[in-house]
């Protein structure tokens, strides 16, 4: 499971050209995850395990909240360790907002 969370603020700050230019890197993103046949849409317990991708590229062990981070949503995707997981979640938007990607197995 990757679980996308972002700085506690709002995007009031981008210009409609740039939101427009993030939806479109989500779904470009989104939409190689599912044509790679990874994209999974079930909805399973998470293990207390992970890793915290980081906008500065820092990849941290550990499956916690920070103070003033929001969760923001969730996928599911197909991978065959927290190791290949981490590797889809590469280019992930949220990471070029200064958000974070936490890569879980789900049991």
């Amino acid at each position: 499971m990757l679980l996308f969370r972002q700085p506690d603020h709002d995007h009031t700050g981008f210009s409609p050209m740039e939101m427009q230019a993030l939806v479109r890197r989500w779904q470009h993103w989104m939409g190689g995850i599912a044509a790679q046949g990874r994209l999974a849409d079930n909805g399973p317990r998470l293990s207390p395990d992970g890793k915290v991708l980081r906008a500065d590229g820092a990849v941290l062990d550990g499956a916690f909240a920070e103070i003033g981070v929001t969760l923001g949503s969730f996928i599911v995707v197909k991978a065959a360790s927290l190791e290949e997981a981490a590797i889809v979640a590469q280019g992930c938007p949220v990471l070029e907002t200064g958000g974070s990607v936490e890569v879980r197995p789900v049991i």
